[in-house]
């Protein structure tokens, strides 16, 4: 008999509707509401770009087997567009009923063209011909030649234009940068910020763009082409250069999804199109501005705090005095750090530190997604200089930041740095660095291992756990794999880090079986997992058989979600919630009872079988009795969240948890930022009882 399961691509858009559904909470700060509008509205934009671009593929090619949830790939195009049709239709009536008449209500006042003063008027044309109208680069759409190539997820708007002379009608595109921004700003007699969208604008004024031609009619619309493109790698001899070849061919692939702002002329609607190659199905009619993702600047306009939530800035961990070596602070023992309510700031220092420390003799990392200006890079460029032996391996295949690792790379490779681009037909997603320092005479190695990327930005917008160490067993493994992954050889003799693909999917399916057992045995049997996904079909297989011999188990899940909760039988024992906060959660941590004696995992890998079989990941044991119980503590925690979680429903979509009657909200992210700035000042409290002094950082 196959077991339940539900179909990924609805199960994220259902991740999705939850991210949304923080919009739609009047109870929150109006900025807020604006910033989850437009992250859900991102969301789609890389959903389609990937996921339906896969699906596509695959119905193209004649392929009809169905997934593991029974559905075949057309069937999952049909079932994605009636979802996400729902789900637009919230999406705008959110933005037209509820946001933007609360936005002008408090000083922020989008405006339409025909809206506008005299006085505006003139403001935005003078605004119009001084800075956008030199940039803008019209296309003519020839009756006979090639189509125009419409640039992706850029607004454009197109025109249908007459000859004033001899009457001829032709058809022209307008693509507006991105560079120019998506707002014209205007006076206004109440004060505040005014602004019309560009858009509006260049339609507006598109006929000073054609002299001796008049403009009959405009539209705006915008394609999302096939982003799901791979690198040949078995043909590549060179992987950067191929890597270049795929973010060209993705400017030319297919378009998956045409958007058209209405009203629109029917004209205008045919020869878009046309152009774009789109289908009917691929079609979405928007009664609304295009492209909300860029509303998410407004989320962050100067002078309105009173519209957002008040900081929670992170905070000292109090492992460490300031000013204190890291080397020093890590020998003393392990260092565990819950970002962002503890600083990342312990990571950089130690990156800054090594590169300028004439005692270390090597640094090896990996790198997945940077920040733009990132001070990871920096260090390791400046450590290069300094005569140090630098092995960075830059992960490529990153999708859509393979640009920015591969300007990167060229960067360090300058530098004196040793590159190596990834591991053939594997994705290398582990995040671990290994610094070799010379000490006493003796070499000692300090690693870190963590589950969220060497970015120092969404560092403060992703909660994550780092684990600083030099375990020599923990070095040894580190070692191990830098060897493996840089020399092509075998994840092999691993004493405490389970790497993947290899190992890490048999040992987390002989966790799960050895709880099913003591749970057969008449044992307590206890699993607890936070992770941003849940998709294996081996892993969600192993958890229904445990689940039916009796083991307690509650799942975390942020994202997608295949495994189907509910029923009498094979998941009457699975609790499965998701956590949507100011937080994006991305830490993935497992619990499991072991008969009383706890194993307890960090890991840079979801349980799904692209992170299991396709990656190269790392699960951390995590050894010391402090940081065991910190980790049990925030597992734990989690689960009694009424303020943000959601139940999952055998269905795939969610319900909120409330709070019991009588009781107040508990909120896990607010939870954990009040403990580590209890912890902070708790700290800081003894250093000046203690008479510690403060060592200064130059």
């Amino acid at each position: 008999m196959s077991l339940p399961y539900i179909n990924r691509e609805l199960s994220w858009l259902e991740f999705n509707q939850r991210v949304l559904n923080e919009g739609l909470r009047a109870d929150l700060p109006l900025l807020e509401r604006v910033k989850f509008l437009a992250i859900t509205a991102s969301n789609l934009d890389e959903f389609f770009q990937v996921r339906v671009g896969g699906l596509m593929l695959m119905r193209r090619s004649g392929r009809k087997t169905p997934d593991v949830s029974g559905l075949t790939p057309l069937q999952q195009l049909q079932a994605i567009r009636r979802r996400v049709q729902k789900m637009l239709d919230d999406q705008y009536g959110l933005l037209a009923n509820e946001l933007l008449p609360a936005l002008a209500e408090n000083g922020i006042h989008p405006l339409q063209m025909k809206q506008l003063d005299a006085v505006q008027t003139d403001q935005v044309s003078a605004q119009f011909h001084a800075n956008i109208f030199p940039l803008l680069t019209p296309l003519s759409v020839e009756a006979d030649g090639d189509p125009p190539l419409v640039p992706a997820l850029q607004l454009t708007v197109a025109c249908k234009l007459v000859d004033e002379e001899t009457k001829a009608i032709r058809f022209v595109l307008i693509p507006i940068p991105e560079s120019l921004g998506r707002r014209i700003t205007v006076t206004h007699s109440a004060g505040g910020l005014a602004f019309v969208l560009i858009e509006d604008a260049v339609a507006n004024l598109a006929g000073t763009l054609f002299p001796g031609e008049k403009v009959l009619s405009t539209g705006c619309f915008r394609v999302t082409r096939n982003g799901d493109i791979a690198v040949q790698e078995e043909d590549a001899i060179d992987l950067a250069g191929e890597m270049e070849d795929v973010l060209a061919a993705r400017k030319l692939s297919d378009t998956v999804r045409l958007e058209l702002q209405v009203p629109l002329p029917r004209d205008l609607t045919r020869v878009i199109q046309d152009i774009s190659q789109a289908k009917p199905q691929v079609v979405y009619r928007i009664n609304g501005p295009l492209g909300l993702s860029s509303f998410m600047d407004l989320a962050f306009l100067p002078d309105f705090d009173r519209l957002r939530d008040a900081e929670w800035p992170s905070q000292p961990s109090a492992a460490m005095s300031p000013g204190e070596s890291l080397f020093d602070a890590i020998s003393r023992h392990d260092i565990l750090l819950h970002h962002p309510y503890e600083s990342f700031e312990p990571v950089l220092r130690l990156m800054e530190e090594a590169a300028d420390d004439p005692d270390v003799i090597s640094i090896k990392q990996v790198l997945y997604r940077t920040a733009k200006q990132s001070r990871v890079i920096d260090a390791l460029i400046r450590a290069a200089e300094n005569g140090k032996h630098v092995t960075v391996l830059v992960e490529l295949k990153a999708r859509f930041d393979e640009a920015r690792n591969l300007h990167r790379a060229e960067e360090l490779q300058r530098a004196g740095a040793q590159i190596v681009y990834g591991v053939k037909g594997l994705k290398t997603h582990a995040k671990i660095c290994l610094i070799i320092r010379r000490e006493a005479g003796r070499l000692r190695r300090y690693v870190h291992l963590g589950t969220g990327n060497y970015n120092e930005s969404t560092a403060r917008l992703y909660t994550d756990i780092s684990l600083l160490t030099c375990r020599p067993e923990y070095g040894a493994d580190a070692s191990l794999f830098f060897n493996a992954v840089t020399g092509r050889s075998k994840l092999l003799r691993f004493q405490r880090l389970v790497p993947a693909p290899n190992a890490m999917k048999p040992k987390l399916l002989e966790l799960i079986a050895s709880e099913a057992e003591r749970a057969r045995q008449g044992d307590p049997a206890r699993i607890l997992a936070k992770v941003n996904s849940l998709q294996d079909p081996e892993i969600i297989a192993a958890l229904y058989e445990a689940s039916t011999a009796g083991v307690d188990i509650q799942l975390n899940v942020r994202g997608i979600c295949c495994l189907k909760t509910g029923g009498k039988r094979r998941a009457k024992n699975i609790r499965v919630v998701s956590i949507i906060d100011r937080y994006l959660e991305h830490a993935r941590l497992f619990y499991f009872h072991g008969g009383g004696d706890p194993e307890i995992f960090i890991s840079s890998a979801d349980w799904m079988g692209r992170n299991l079989d396709r990656r190269v990941e790392l699960m951390i044991p995590i050894e010391d009795p402090g940081a065991r119980r910190q980790l049990l503590r925030i597992l734990e925690t989690y689960f009694k969240d009424t303020a943000q979680a959601s139940l999952i429903l055998p269905d795939g979509s969610s319900e909120r948890i409330l709070p019991a009657k009588g009781k107040k909200p508990f909120r896990a992210q607010e939870y954990f930022f009040r403990q580590a700035r209890r912890a902070a000042k708790a700290r800081e409290h003894e250093r000046a009882m203690t008479l510690e002094p403060h060592v200064p950082t130059d």
